[in-house]
């Protein structure tokens, strides 16, 4: 039988998973360093930065393709 599972790693994955990961692993502060958006940079939140996340695609495409570049680190951890 084949093995249907999606080569996407992003596949399943929500966007408040994928956040909550990234500030796990980098914290807010290294985060607003990394990708330069005010939702990770004043006051921020999980919800609020998925409020504009959700609403602002070229952030959100930011936000993912750091998670992809995160995953080999994260399963490490």
């Amino acid at each position: 039988m084949e093995n249907n599972k999606s080569k996407d790693p992003l596949h399943g994955v929500t966007l408040q998973n994928i956040l909550e990961q990234l500030v796990n692993f980098y914290g807010f502060d290294t985060l607003g360093e990394l990708i330069k958006i005010k939702c990770f940079t004043d006051n921020p939140t999980i919800k609020s930065s998925l409020n504009f996340l959700r609403k602002t695609d070229w952030a959100r495409k930011k936000v993912e393709e750091l998670y992809i570049r995160t995953l080999p680190k994260l399963d490490k951890k």
